[in-house]
């Protein structure tokens, strides 16, 4: 999905994240079951690759992309 060229920093520490957390940490929704939505429509990018798996580890220096945001995660 194409974003608005605005990337955002987060950190998410060493351990990293599973990306259905990561989704509702940055507010792209409120709630898991509007995850499992947004990761069947096929609007989530896992560094450049559509992703469909919530459970997806991000680890830092990945970057998600959903609803025109883009976000780097960092530890």
């Amino acid at each position: 999905m194409p974003h608005n060229g605005h990337m955002t920093d987060v950190a998410v520490g060493s351990n990293g994240i599973r990306l259905g957390q990561f989704l509702k940490y940055v507010g792209a929704v409120p709630t898991g079951g509007e995850v499992k939505w947004l990761l069947e429509s096929g609007e989530v990018t896992v560094n450049g690759s559509i992703e469909i798996q919530r459970g997806r580890q991000l680890a830092t220096g990945d970057t998600v992309a959903a609803h025109g945001q883009s976000w780097t995660l960092t530890s």
